[in-house]
């Protein structure tokens, strides 16, 4: 397999089970990356495992609950346990409630997604710190969303929280830069990203597609594979050494704006 920017890298990525990070583990495997499947759904662990072992990849599943921080300590010291290192991590996984207009938003839903977004990301980034800073290299990519920053009627638990671990970046950007840690977010829009959340797909959410299909220079919606794959593969890679605490928009010039 040829060299790259990730060749035996050691990276965990969260919520493989479906859309974006069922292409990001697909790719960064291919790319030659050492792959730990961090999935709170048993059967979807399974199937990435069987997957990547079938393409040659070289991988760990562990379950996972992101909402649950004991969960993710046991996961990233199985992860050390296994390689001896951790060079990356990808913090795709969320949970996220019904969209609702704000003056119904519960309390509860807003826990949901503050508890597996913004707590979860915070608990895995603590997590994988002590073994980066040792080593003195490492690469963080967390995930934003075009809804926190442009804004969409009925999101806004899900935008908070967003923009909330935008600002959880930032800081561990400026915080870690001296450990040789190196920590971005990117803004996905692709198709990927809603499979197997039909339920999601309501009236609030078909006027936030409608408005990407509208502002899209591109026409389409990226592939998680082939179109975010690749960025994210640059962020965990010994090439991004100069750009951290950004936000990248890989959504085809949709928010060229923002």
């Amino acid at each position: 397999m040829a060299d790259s920017g990730v060749h035996d890298r050691v990276v965990i990525v969260t919520g493989r089970g479906a859309g974006i990070g069922r292409g990001l583990v697909r790719h960064l495997g291919r790319a030659g990356a050492r792959i730990v499947v961090a999935e709170w759904n048993p059967e979807r662990l399974k199937d990435a495992v069987t997957e990547l072992e079938g393409a040659g990849v070289t991988c760990l599943g562990v379950e996972c609950d992101v909402s649950d921080r004991a969960s993710i300590d046991a996961m990233v010291g199985a992860a050390h346990r296994r390689f001896g290192r951790i060079d990356g991590l990808v913090n795709n996984a969320m949970t996220i409630t019904d969209f609702v207009p704000l003056a119904e938003l519960t309390e509860a839903q807003l826990d949901v997604n503050l508890t597996s977004g913004l707590k979860g990301t915070l608990w895995a980034m603590q997590a994988v710190y002590p073994h980066m800073q040792a080593a003195g290299w490492g690469r963080i990519v967390n995930v934003g969303s075009a809804a926190g920053i442009v804004g969409f009627k009925g999101m806004g638990a899900y935008a908070a929280t967003k923009e909330a671990i935008r600002a959880l970046t930032r800081t561990a950007a400026r915080e870690w830069a001296a450990d040789g840690i190196v920590v971005n977010l990117y803004c996905p829009v692709s198709t990927g990203h809603y499979e197997g959340t039909d339920q999601l797909l309501t009236d609030y959410k078909q006027e936030g597609m409608a408005v990407v299909r509208a502002l899209s220079p591109t026409g389409h919606d990226g592939d998680a594979q082939t179109d975010i794959g690749p960025v994210v593969e640059f962020l965990l890679s010994d090439a991004c050494r100069y750009l951290t605490g950004q936000t990248l928009m890989l959504d085809g010039g949709t928010y060229a704006f923002a």
